[in-house]
Formats: C-alpha cells, structure tokens, sequence
C-alpha cells in the first residue's frame, strides 16, 4: 500500500471509519482490517454458531486474539485446554495459535486481533470476575452522560496492543464524555451492542466540533472507528448506547495504556471520567 493511500484510510471518512450489520453473517467474518477501513493494527471480526453448526476452527499466525462472548455460550479450545465462555467472558490467545468455536446452542463472540512479535500467555476472564474489581468495573460520569464502564482485556492481562471492554449507558444518555482523544497511542473502534430496534444513537468522531468529520446513526452490529479525534456519542431518548470498544496500541506494548487521554480542551478541567481505572 502506498504511503498516500494509507494517509487516506486514517483520515475519518465515513467510506473507510462505518461498518454497518456486522452481526448478521453466519460462521466467521473480518469485517475490519487495515487496507479496506482506517484501521492501522486493529482487527475485528464476529464468530456466529447456531444450534446444530458445526465447529469453527482456524489459526490466528502472527496476531493476538481476543474473543469476547456477545451472546450465548459455547466453548473454545485453544493450546489443549477447554474453556466454557459465557456472555460477557473474555478469552485472550496469543499469537501462532490454533483455536476451536463450538457450542450445542447460540453463541456469538467478538473477535478482536492485532499483529505483535512476542507471544503473551493465555488468559480467561469471567465478566463476573471483572463487576467485583473497582478498576476493571465502574460508573463513570453522572447525569447525562453516566455510563456503565467493564474493562475486560486491559491491565488485568498480558497483552501486546489489544484492549477490550463493553460500556453500557443510561436512556438517552451520552458517553465517552467529556470528549476525548488518544490518537498517538492508539486507535479505536466501536460496536455496537444490545440495542434492539427500535433503539439508535449517534456517534461523532472529529478534530474540529464546528466541522465535525463524522456524524453517524449507529444500530445494533454496526461499527465506528476512531483513527483519530474526539468520539462522543449520544442514545435517543427511550434508548441506550451500548458497545464493546476495542482498542490496538500504535507501538506493541508501550503504547498500551488505558485511560491515558487528551481531553477536548474546554472540558479538560473536569478530567477524563476515567480516573477509577487507574486504581
């Protein structure tokens, strides 16, 4: 890919930074991926069985891989050992590894990768493990903009760039407020989650609010990326906004920091609202 062609997949383009439906495709499927979105080392894809399919296996080679269970249950077999994930669980496999979906019923899992060079050990984390920890699980802001805040890959694992977690709102709440940015340490996409029609919100993603670059309906499935620039995001009223957000650090390791933000200047005073992750 050419130099021109790269700086134009980072810009915020509603062509390269909107995946829309990504939950309806059986079986599995990379809906984003450096190249074809503005993502630089961010991958996302959704692992979808249903009663009576059969198992999904394949090999992740160079990247790390986490798997984030949606909806349902089922189980995954990675390195010789048997995991029984359930929704919300989260499930980190390093890299040159083989790994086995299956399950006798429903079961939807998130797929996040990034490319890294060393190999990270293998971990699972139970989402009823992470609502007791205070620094994996908190409420962030009040009134309007109080959100629900679960980090479920981040400094509880080993990881090389890949950080994940879900966030649910309040009706017609805002989050990811006050705005905020981390463009030189990372990038981020969200999706969006539990949010059956007839519920909808809007995600902004911009570097100037007077010309915003993006400003989009978002449903359930549908996906925004944030190579660069503030990202707030509001629910209509009767509605909530919920997303698993998934990050990839620019600089494997380093630039692995949750929490670590430049917020819009006019609100910069209040802080971040991520404060309690850094207990």
């Amino acid at each position: 890919m050419s130099s021109s062609t790269q700086v134009k997949l980072e810009n915020i383009d509603p062509a390269t930074c909107v995946v829309k439906g990504t939950h309806l495709a059986k079986g599995r499927k990379v809906s984003v991926r450096p190249g074809e979105t503005a993502s630089r080392n961010l991958f996302y894809g959704r692992i979808r069985i249903e009663a009576g399919d059969p198992a999904i296996s394949f090999e992740n080679a160079t990247h790390e891989t986490g798997l984030i269970c949606l909806n349902g249950s089922g189980k995954v077999t990675t390195h010789d050992q048997e995991f029984s994930v359930n929704r919300y669980d989260a499930l980190y496999v390093p890299r040159d590894s083989e790994i086995k979906v299956e399950s006798d019923g429903a079961f939807d899992l998130a797929e996040l990768s990034s490319p890294v060079e060393k190999q990270y050990p293998l971990q699972f984390v139970a989402f009823s493990d992470v609502r007791k920890n205070e620094a994996l699980h908190f409420i962030a802001g009040k009134p309007p903009t109080e959100r629900d805040l679960n980090i479920l890959i981040g400094k509880n694992v080993e990881a090389g760039r890949i950080m994940a977690g879900v966030t649910f709102s309040t009706d017609g709440n805002w989050t990811s407020f006050p705005p905020h940015e981390h463009h030189d340490m990372l990038e981020e996409a969200y999706l969006y989650i539990d949010m059956p029609a007839p519920q909808w919100g809007i995600q902004m993603v911009y570097t100037n609010l007077d010309e915003p670059e993006l400003v989009q309906v978002v449903h359930e499935g549908d996906v925004v990326l944030m190579p660069k620039g503030y990202h707030p995001n509001v629910a209509a009223p009767g509605s909530k906004i919920n997303f698993l957000w998934m990050m990839a650090a620019n600089r494997e390791g380093d630039d692995r920091q949750f929490g670590v933000v430049n917020v819009q200047p006019e609100y910069a005073a209040g802080g971040s609202g991520l404060e309690a992750s850094q207990k």
